[in-house]
């Protein structure tokens, strides 16, 4: 089952809680005051989620002439797969992460930490990259701003039932009411964690397909889990809900797609990569094909990342 048939199904499960909670709590009118106010609120979010993310981040924007080889790898990769160019960022921090934000893509930003840029190679730092641009062009900040506003609607239709729910002659009565008030919000929680799992396993797919080489994706993903479980993400830490913007989680590591992860598990997005690449392993690969790229180079030397945002 494909990424974008996972993503309609749950969304579709979302809708129809929705509305047979509205249902059940506040009929019609209910449903309809809680699904405009949570768009509302949801709106004014998605309009400017991107300065509130890159802030909360520390996030600073590069040009070319700061960041010569960061900007032209995102630039060349851009144009290979058709897409506006993004505005590319840095985030001053040890830990190897990278994340997208903006609401469509003619207003998207990537940014890519200095752990990011120092540790891995020009190709896996290219993948991770392919990886943002596919959640800009699927649109992916829109899907999540759609799926909030549902999950949002129904907490507020289950907070509705703790003024509103008394009602004896409503099926269930008040033990009912109160057991929608505390699975309705949950449900629509794991809901929309299951969404954005999703999401991450079709990023992947159409990341390497922009880069070209799913096996330089694998080998990043590999990395950044492996730095991640050892070196802090102070910003994330202090916004942990932005973890589920970042490729890996900056928190800590699943072993398993857990019904409360926001991310898949690495290893079976790895093993997803690898069915993709085929029989060719990375091993079996000549070094001049990894190396022989038409990937800009971004500015290592003796194996650490040189430019003025370190």
């Amino acid at each position: 089952m494909s990424g974008y048939v996972k993503t309609f199904i749950l969304m579709a499960a979302l809708t129809a809680l929705f509305m047979g909670l509205g249902a059940l709590l506040g009929g019609t009118g209910g449903a309809v005051i809680a699904l405009v106010i949570a768009a509302v609120m949801n709106l004014v979010t998605y309009w400017n989620s991107d300065k509130a993310v890159l802030s909360m981040t520390g996030a600073q924007q590069v040009s070319e002439a700061q960041a010569p080889g960061l900007v032209r790898m995102v630039n060349r990769l851009a144009d290979g797969a058709g897409m506006p160019r993004p505005k590319v960022f840095v985030i001053d921090t040890d830990q190897p992460n990278a994340f997208a934000t903006g609401r469509d893509p003619e207003h998207a930003a990537v940014a890519a930490t200095t752990g990011l840029l120092r540790r891995l190679t020009d190709e896996e730092v290219a993948a991770v990259m392919a990886h943002e641009l596919a959640h800009i062009r699927n649109r992916d900040t829109l899907i999540m701003t759609v799926t909030a506003t549902f999950a949002g609607a129904i907490s507020m239709l289950a907070n509705f039932a703790l003024f509103f729910g008394g009602d004896r002659d409503r099926p269930g009565g008040m033990i009912g009411t109160l057991v929608l008030m505390i699975l309705a919000p949950l449900a629509a929680g794991l809901g929309q964690m299951a969404i954005s799992r999703s999401r991450e396993y079709e990023a992947d797919r159409i990341g390497a397909e922009i880069v070209g080489q799913p096996l330089w994706l694998a080998a990043a993903l590999r990395k950044i889990e492996g730095f991640a479980k050892g070196i802090d993400n102070n910003a994330a830490e202090r916004n942990p809900a932005l973890a589920h913007l970042f490729i890996i989680n900056p928190l800590h590591a699943h072993a398993h797609d857990k019904l409360f992860s926001t991310h898949p598990s690495t290893a079976n997005r790895i093993a997803a990569l690898e069915a993709m690449a085929g029989p060719v392993r990375a091993s079996e690969l000549p070094a001049s094909e990894l190396r022989a790229s038409s990937i800009p180079r971004t500015g290592r030397k003796n194996g650490r990342q040189q430019g003025p945002w370190l």
